[in-house]
């Protein structure tokens, strides 16, 4: 049983994918991009089906997307031993990792990864730094991260003078897929 809250989560997909992965017929596919935001994952919006659903749009528009047939796919997720990125004690974890990752490529003569485009929206450093937090912890025999959570700005400021943007979100990377307890079909 478990002894955090569950969340409901939200995935962009096809409408096959959705549909094949609620019928049990298989299982969501880890995301391993070099651009991931939050390491390598399955990815989740934390209780907005209505971004999930943007996303899946704008995908079907994306020269060379196989995606045709958008969808969204809900999923219950407990967090587990969840990264929660809105903690300031995680923070520093990951900061702490990051100058270890910075020591890592000075020793091998290499540059570092950046994050690019608009918006950081390819998020190379951060994914190298995330993944590599993930390996320490594995190397070292701790227990392991389930989940990570992360709150990102996105979008146009919603208006003049706003700190808050169009496209705000939590975003969950689910590292452990037995922390999905369920999926399902949401309703419109």
């Amino acid at each position: 049983m478990p002894t955090r809250p569950l969340v409901l989560g939200y995935h962009g997909c096809g409408q096959r994918v959705a549909e094949t992965i609620v019928l049990r017929k298989v299982d969501l596919h880890e995301s391993k991009n070099d651009y991931d935001w939050l390491g390598h994952g399955i990815y989740f919006w934390e209780e907005n089906q209505s971004r999930a659903q943007e996303w899946a749009l704008e995908e079907t528009g994306r020269e060379g997307s196989e995606l045709k047939l958008p969808a969204v796919l809900g999923a219950v997720i407990d967090f587990g031993n969840c990264l929660n990125l809105i903690d300031s004690d995680a923070l520093s974890l990951v900061k702490r990792t990051y100058e270890y990752y910075l020591q890592i490529c000075a020793e091998a003569g290499r540059e570092s990864c950046e994050n690019t485009g608009p918006e950081f929206r390819a998020r190379f450093l951060d994914c190298a730094v995330l993944n590599l937090l993930h390996k320490s912890i594995e190397e070292e025999g701790a227990q392991p991260f389930d989940t990570v959570r992360g709150f990102f700005t996105e979008g146009e400021p919603l208006y003049e003078g706003a700190g808050l943007r169009a496209r705000d979100h939590v975003q969950i990377c689910v590292r452990n897929p037995e922390c999905i307890i369920g999926c399902f079909l949401p309703r419109e």
